[in-house]
């Protein structure tokens, strides 16, 4: 119920039977955005998933609303394999050196939380390129806790605070998570060693995303991105992680800082992963399902360069606070995908910053182009990098240039089928559970399964309880299902 203050009463929900759009009329689906057939991009005139986003996007004021903890630092990518054979972007062609930023964070925490708190970290990239910038952003995990972007606002509030106690809530947590069975892949990363990253300088990043890239000739292809960390894959014990958060909150920002200071410049290795763009129609595993990995038996990785972060801010709220990322920036050579997630997120990021920063964010030092910029977005609050007295329309008769691309777009693909809100459609080895298995079975030794069970029966001591906690269970169970029972006995035996 909520508290109505125009009539000082509170509104009885349980009439509405369902969701509503702001308007009072009946919302169609909290679950699945519209889509052109059950793998088909999103499709504009899905209102209430815009509402939905946009009003999400407009929740708080000034920091962002995930990733709102975070700090960073300049540097640059130098292509040093020749890919030229899968994208034509000057960023990616051999011996080019890139200026970028990175910026680093958790995904749940506010602006004042500590860096060591259990939690996703977010690895977010802008490359100055030559063509204009081109940003990645992922975090340290391959995967991520949902597939369906009208999901995503529900599954960052269950990650942040009651609405009555202001207090963050396991129970909350593990009742979304165990209500939508395609989380199981991530919060197996979550509750193993990654959600606990020594350092930012210490942790892989992945796009998590399939991208698009496009050679020379137009050949499409699908492809996946892995940062592999040269400072060696580290991960804080969970009771040191508590210590730090409450002896030094700001631990990760400092120990990046100060690395760059004394010279000690991190850097990671970019590999990618290829897939030929009619692999993606019959592989068994749908390849833009963001719950996802790509088995690198079927697609190895492929060398492509090295990224080095040598260059600390000169001001931390200009370079670091004010950047704006979005996976809808791309440049000639990449593009999107039909990932769900990624459609939408193209559109909410660079919506989130007109609302965070302004309608010319893109105009700040940090966000800027170090390519030419001629764009029809005109005047808006703080607007600097005006046009002067040139025509602020196209079509026009001055000699102001503007676009005129016509026929099929290079960076697109084939769809078609009628509208509908569904799950994608199943592939043979689609099922929430197999891989997050293989995590626990083949990937983590004895010694980190230990460690997942107790920290999940952790988790589960804070407050867990029916009916919720009997999922929780079963999900495990479903996950593995010696894990699954080994969490359970610990759990009642505590």
């Amino acid at each position: 119920m909520s508290y109505d203050d125009a009539s000082g009463e509170f509104e009885d929900f349980s009439q509405t039977g369902g969701s509503t759009l702001s308007t009072g009329a009946p919302a169609p689906s909290d679950r699945h955005v519209l889509t052109m057939g059950p793998d088909g991009p999103i499709v504009l005139h899905d209102v209430h998933f815009l509402e939905q986003m946009a009003h999400f996007n407009r929740e708080k004021v000034i920091e962002r609303q995930p990733h709102a903890k975070g700090g960073g630092a300049f540097g640059v990518f130098e292509t040093t394999e020749d890919v030229s054979a899968y994208t034509k972007a000057a960023l990616f062609e051999k011996r080019t050196c890139t200026p970028l930023l990175a910026r680093f964070s958790t995904v749940a925490g506010e602006m004042g939380s500590p860096d060591t708190w259990r939690d996703v970290r977010g690895f977010a990239l802008k490359f100055y390129t030559s063509e204009g910038n081109y940003d990645l952003v992922g975090n340290n995990t391959p995967v991520f806790f949902v597939r369906d972007p009208m999901k995503f606002p529900h599954f960052i509030r269950s990650q942040k605070r009651l609405p009555d106690s202001g207090l963050r809530d396991n129970h909350m947590q593990w009742d979304f998570w165990t209500s939508n069975p395609e989380s199981a892949h991530q919060v197996t990363y979550l509750m193993g060693e990654r959600g606990l990253p020594r350092s930012w300088r210490h942790m892989n990043g992945y796009g998590s995303h399939t991208y698009l890239w496009i050679n020379r000739e137009g050949a499409r292809f699908w492809v996946k991105y892995h940062f592999h960390t040269e400072q060696g894959l580290e991960c804080l014990e969970s009771d040191e992680a508590v210590r730090l958060a409450g002896t030094d909150a700001d631990y990760h920002r400092r120990d990046l800082f100060e690395a760059i200071v004394r010279g000690e410049f991190p850097s990671w290795r970019l590999s990618v992963q290829v897939m030929p763009f009619e692999d993606a129609k019959s592989y068994r595993i749908n390849p833009f399902d963001l719950t996802k990995v790509w088995p690198h038996r079927d697609y190895p990785l492929i060398p492509v360069g090295r990224l080095t972060l040598n260059r600390n801010p000169e001001n931390f709220f200009a370079q670091i606070e004010q950047a704006a990322f979005s996976p809808g920036n791309t440049v000639p050579g990449t593009g999107l995908s039909p990932d769900r997630m990624l459609l939408a997120r193209a559109f909410a990021y660079n919506d989130a910053q007109r609302n965070r920063i302004g309608a010319n964010f893109h105009q700040l030092p940090v966000n800027r182009s170090n390519a030419p910029v001629n764009s029809y977005l005109v005047d808006g609050p703080m607007n600097y990098h005006h046009s002067g007295a040139a025509p602020v329309y196209a079509a026009n008769s001055a000699d102001r240039p503007w676009a005129d691309e016509n026929g099929p777009s290079d960076d697109g693909w084939e769809v078609d089928g009628i509208m509908v809100r569904t799950a994608y459609s199943r592939r043979p080895d689609d099922d929430d559970f197999s891989q997050a298995g293989v995590l626990v079975r083949d990937i983590f030794d004895e010694e980190r399964r230990t460690r997942l069970a107790e920290q999940v029966v952790a988790s589960l001591r804070a407050g867990v309880r029916d009916p919720v906690l009997s999922r929780v269970f079963d999900y495990w169970k479903q996950v593995d299902p010696a894990i699954g029972h080994r969490i359970e006995t610990l759990f009642r035996k505590s």
